[in-house]
C-alpha cells in the first residue's frame, strides 16, 4: 500500500474528516520559463493537471520529439541495467544525489557509453566464441587421436603377427580402414577422406543412424563421449556433446555427410591423420587458448569497470530522464495561447497550496530570467473537484482500505477517520487471544524496525501488502492483547492476571469444576472473563451469550454511527431533504427494533434478569399488546414497545413518500435557474457536489419513486440482515477459541501425557506449525476479511456514496513508485 503524502513546505494539521477544499486554477506561463516552472510544480507535487489537447494524438503534440529524445535516453538506461544485472553487480540503493548533466550533455554521454559497452560486447563475444571453437577443437585432437593410436598399435600387431607371410611393405598410413584382402591392386585403391568434430549427445544416435543410410553403409564412423559439458560456441549454453570422426571414400558422400552436420548442428573441425602432426596441433590449439583467455579476462575487467562507473550514477541519470520526460508530458497537456509566447494551464490544487504555487511561478520567473512572470487565476466551474486526503505512514494503509471500496467524492464524509480505530477493533473482537496477539505484535515490530530497509527494496506482492500494512496490523495487535484479556485466553489458557477467580469449589473435595459445579467466594474477578468459566460446564453458554450480545451492540452502535454520518453529510451539503426523509426515519425505525433490543440487553446484563430477549422481540409484534409476564425489565415496558412498534411502520412510509414529491417540487421551482452566475469559487464547488444525482439532466419523477422505493426496501431489509452480519463477530471469535482449545488438548496435552521425548518434540513442532499456519495466517486473513465486510457493507453504505475520483497531481515524489 503507498503512502501518500501531501506537497513539500509547510502544510497545516490534517483534517481526514473532509478532503481537502480544492480550486481550479489557470497558470499563464511565458514559454522560456514554462520548462522550470513546471520542474518546480513537479518538486511541489500539489497540482493536478487537466490534459488541454486530449483532441490531439502523442505525436501531434508540441513536444513529442522531446518525449522521444527521453524515451530514447530510457531505452539506453534499461540496457545498461540489464548489463549491469547480468555482470552480477548491484545498483547502489543509498540517496540519490542532485543531477549535475542536463538533458543535452546526458544524451551525448549516453551515446558514447552506449557504443563503447556494444563494442567491448561485440569482441567479448567474438573472442569467447573463437575461444569456444579452440576448445572443441582440442577436445576433437584429443579424442580422434585416441582412434588413431589405437588402430596404430593393433596394426602394428597384426603386421608382426603376420610378418612371415605378409609383405614388408604394407602400409600403416590407414590402419582403421584396412582392407580385408592383404593384397591389393594400386591401380584399383580409393583415396579415404575424413570429416571430424562434435555433435550433441542427444542427437548423436540419430546422426548416426542417418549417415548409415543416407551413404548406404559406405563409411565408418567413431564417436568418442566428452565428459565434461561443452560450451557450444554458436548459442553459448553448456551441453553435453559426442566427438566424432567419420571416414568416407568419395566427394558424393562427402556432401551428404556435410548436410546431415549441418542439420544436426555438429560443428565440423579439420584434423590430420598424422600422429606428429596432431601433437603440434595440440600444442598450439593450447596456446590460443591460453591468449584468449588472458584478452577475455582482461576485456571483462575493463567491461566491468565500466559498469561499475555507470551504476555509480545510474540512479542519478535515470532520474533525471524521468523527471524530463514527465516535465514534457506535462507540457504536452498544457495550450498555446494565440500569440505563441505563452503556455496555458489549468488544473486542480488544494486552496491551502495557493501561495506555495506562486512562490514557485515567481522563483521559476527569476530563475529562468524571464522578463514576464507567470500569472495565477482562480477559475469557477461547476465541474466536481477531485478529492485529497493528507495521509501520513500511519494512516494511508487504512484510507487504502477506504479507498479500494471507492474514492470519497469530494467534501464527503471520510470513513478512514473511524476506521483506524473501529478496524483493528473489530478484527481483535473475532480474533481475542492475547497470546495470538502478541505473536502478530512481534512480527510487526520487526516489520517497523526494519522499515527503513524494506522501503527501498523490492518486495514480493504478499510481502509488499503485508509491509504496507504494517502499522494496520500493529493496532490489530494491540485490539487483539486487549480483548484476549477480556476474554482471559492465551493460547487458550485462562490465567489469573488481575487477581484470584470469584468462584470456588462447592465440595472441598472437588478438584475441578466440572462435575459439582460452582459457587462464588470472593470478589467479582476486576477485569474480564473470570478463569474459573474456562473449563466448567458453563462456559459454552456463558461465553456465547456475552459474544452473541455483545456483537448486536457493536453492530448496532457502528451502524447508528453510519446513519450520524449520513446526517453530517446531509447538513454539510444543506440537503435537507435528505435530514427530513431520511436520515429521521432511518433512525427511528433503525433504533425502535435494534437500539431497543440493545437497550434491553445492557438491561438485563446490569439487573441479572432471567428474561427472555427472544420472546421479548417476536411477541413485540405478534402479540403487542400481551402480558409480559417474567419477561419484564421495566415498569412500562408494553406501552414502550407499542409505541416502538408504531414509529417503525410510521417511518417505512415515511422514507418512501416524502421525498420524491418534495424534489419535484424543488424541481419545478428551480427549474431554469441551475446555471446563474455563481459567487465564488469555494460556493461554485459547494453548489456542484450538493446537488442531488437526480437534480442533472431532465427529471423523471418515475425514476425518482422507484428508486427511493428500492432504497426503502433496501434499508428495511438491510437493517435486519445487517444486524445479524454482526454476529460473525460471535462466530469467528468462539471458532478461534475452539480451534486454539483443540491444538492445545488434542496436540500438546496429548504428546506429553505418552511420557516419550520425541513424541513430545513431534507433537510441539506440530503445535508450533498448526498455531502459525492455521491461528496467526488463516484465522488472521479470515478476520481481516470479515472486519473489511463490516466496514463496506453494514457501515458504509450507511452514508458512504464513493463515486469520486482521487486527486494525482504531477509530482516527483511518485515517480519511483512508476514502471518505466
Amino acid at each position: 500500500m503507498a503512502e501518500r503524502r501531501g506537497g513539500g513546505g509547510c502544510c497545516p494539521p490534517m483534517d481526514l474528516m473532509r478532503s481537502e477544499p480544492m480550486q481550479l486554477v489557470q497558470l499563464i506561463i511565458p514559454a522560456e520559463s514554462a520548462h522550470l516552472t513546471i520542474d518546480y510544480l513537479g518538486e511541489l507535487g500539489l497540482v493536478q493537471f487537466k490534459d488541454l489537447n486530449a483532441e490531439k494524438s502523442p505525436f501531434q503534440r508540441t513536444y513529442a520529439t522531446q518525449i522521444r529524445r527521453c524515451g530514447e535516453m530510457a531505452r539506453k538506461l534499461r540496457f545498461f541495467r540489464d548489463q549491469i544485472s547480468r555482470a552480477g553487480l548491484s545498483l547502489p540503493t543509498g540517496s540519490v544525489s542532485e543531477a549535475v548533466l542536463n538533458l543535452d550533455d546526458l544524451e551525448i554521454k549516453l551515446g558514447e557509453l552506449e557504443a563503447e559497452l556494444v563494442e567491448i560486447n561485440a569482441n567479448s563475444e567474438k573472442l569467447q566464441r573463437s575461444y569456444n571453437e579452440l576448445v572443441e577443437y582440442k577436445l576433437v585432437l584429443q579424442k580422434a587421436g585416441e582412434f588413431f593410436q589405437s588402430a596404430q598399435r593393433s596394426a602394428e600387431a597384426q603386421q608382426r603377427e603376420y610378418a612371415s607371410s605378409q609383405s614388408a611393405e604394407e602400409s600403416l598410413e590407414t590402419p582403421l580402414l584396412a582392407d580385408q584382402e592383404t593384397v591389393t591392386d594400386p591401380s584399383k585403391q580409393v583415396k579415404l577422406g575424413s570429416i571430424s568434430g562434435l555433435v550433441p549427445r542427444e542427437k548423436s544416435m540419430a546422426f548416426e543412424r542417418i549417415i548409415f543410410r543416407a551413404t548406404r553403409g559406405n563409411v565408418f564412423l567413431r564417436q568418442a563421449v566428452v565428459e565434461e559439458l561443452v560450451t557450444d560456441p554458436l548459442s553459448g549454453e553448456k551441453v553435453e556433446k559426442n566427438v566424432f570422426v567419420v571416414f568416407f571414400s568419395g566427394e558424393r558422400a562427402k556432401n551428404k555427410i556435410l548436410k546431415i552436420c549441418e542439420a544436426f548442428g555438429a560443428n565440423r573441425y579439420p584434423f590430420n591423420e598424422d600422429l606428429s602432426k596432431q601433437a603440434q596441433a595440440i600444442t598450439e590449439v593450447s596456446g590460443r587458448l591460453l591468449e584468449l583467455k588472458t584478452t577475455i579476462d582482461a576485456g571483462l575487467v575493463h567491461r566491468g569497470n565500466l559498469l561499475q562507473s555507470i551504476g555509480e550514477q545510474f540512479e542519478q541519470w535515470n532520474l533525471l530522464v524521468r523527471r524530463e520526460k514527465s516535465i514534457y508530458h506535462t507540457l504536452n497537456m498544457l495550450s498555446f495561447d494565440v500569440t505563441k509566447k505563452c503556455l496555458v494551464a489549468e488544473g486542480w490544487s488544494p486552496i491551502f497550496a495557493t501561495k506555495q504555487i506562486q512562490d514557485a511561478l515567481q522563483r521559476a520567473t527569476y530563475d529562468s530570467n524571464s522578463q514576464v512572470g507567470a500569472i495565477f487565476r482562480v477559475l469557477h466551474t461547476r465541474e466536481a473537484p477531485p478529492t485529497y486526503f493528507r495521509t501520513n505512514k500511519v494512516t494511508s494503509a487504512f484510507q487504502e482500505i477506504v479507498d479500494a471500496y471507492g474514492v470519497a467524492k469530494y467534501q464527503e464524509a471520510n470513513p478512514g477517520v473511524f476506521t483506524i480505530v473501529t478496524f483493528p477493533f473489530l478484527f481483535a473482537v473475532m480474533f481475542g487471544d492475547w497470546g495470538h496477539g502478541i505473536c502478530l505484535l512481534v512480527t510487526t515490530l520487526f516489520l517497523i524496525i526494519r522499515e527503513r530497509k524494506y522501503s527501498s527494496e523490492k518486495l514480493g506482492d504478499i510481502m509488499e501488502m503485508t509491509f504496507g500494512g504494517r502499522y494496520v496490523i500493529l493496532l490489530m495487535s494491540l485490539f487483539s492483547i486487549y480483548t484476549g484479556l477480556i476474554y482471559n485466553e492465551f493460547f487458550s489458557l485462562p490465567f489469573e492476571l488481575f487477581g484470584r477467580s470469584a468462584y470456588a469449589c462447592r465440595d472441598a473435595s472437588c478438584s475441578e469444576a466440572t462435575t459439582v459445579g460452582l459457587i462464588k467466594a470472593r470478589d467479582t474477578y476486576p477485569f474480564g472473563v473470570d478463569p474459573a468459566w474456562h473449563g466448567t460446564r458453563s462456559e459454552l453458554p456463558f461465553l456465547n451469550s456475552l459474544k452473541m450480545k455483545m456483537s448486536i451492540l457493536i453492530g448496532v452502535a457502528q451502524m447508528n454511527l453510519g446513519i450520524i454520518l449520513s446526517f453530517c453529510n446531509a447538513l454539510f451539503f444543506r440537503n435537507s431533504i435528505n435530514v427530513w426523509c431520511q436520515f429521521v426515519p432511518e433512525m427511528i425505525f433503525l433504533n425502535g427494533l435494534f437500539g431497543y433490543l440493545s437497550i434491553l440487553i445492557i438491561i438485563k446484563w446490569w439487573t441479572g434478569s432471567q428474561a427472555d430477549l427472544y420472546h421479548v422481540m417476536i411477541y413485540m409484534f405478534l402479540g403487542p399488546t400481551d402480558d409480559l409476564g417474567e419477561n419484564q425489565l421495566f415498569p412500562g415496558q408494553k406501552t414502550t414497545q407499542i409505541v416502538l412498534v408504531l414509529l417503525a411502520l410510521i417511518s417505512v412510509p415515511w422514507m418512501l413518500i416524502p421525498k420524491p414529491f418534495l424534489l419535484k417540487l424543488e424541481h419545478d421551482r428551480h427549474h431554469g435557474h441551475s446555471y446563474a452566475p455563481l459567487q465564488d469559487t469555494e460556493e461554485s464547488l459547494l453548489v456542484e457536489t450538493n446537488q442531488d444525482s437526480h437534480g442533472h439532466g431532465e427529471f423523471e419523477f418515475s425514476e425518482i419513486f422507484v428508486h427511493q422505493l428500492i432504497h426503502t426496501i433496501e434499508f428495511v431489509l438491510g437493517a435486519v440482515s445487517n444486524t445479524a452480519s454482526y454476529l460473525r463477530l460471535w462466530a469467528l471469535s468462539l471458532a478461534h477459541s475452539e480451534l486454539s482449545s483443540v491444538f492445545y488438548e488434542k496436540v500438546l496435552l496429548l504428546a506429553w501425557g505418552f511420557n516419550n521425548v520425541i513424541i513430545l518434540i513431534v507433537g510441539i513442532i506440530v503445535f508450533i506449525f498448526a498455531t502459525v499456519g492455521v491461528l496467526l495466517v488463516m484465522e488472521t486473513l479470515s478476520a481481516f476479511l470479515h472486519a473489511l465486510r463490516l466496514h463496506w457493507v453494514e457501515f458504509q453504505n450507511k452514508f458512504y456514496e464513493g463515486d469520486g475520483y482521487k486527486f494525482h497531481p504531477f509530482s516527483f515524489a511518485l515517480l519511483n513508485d512508476e514502471e518505466d
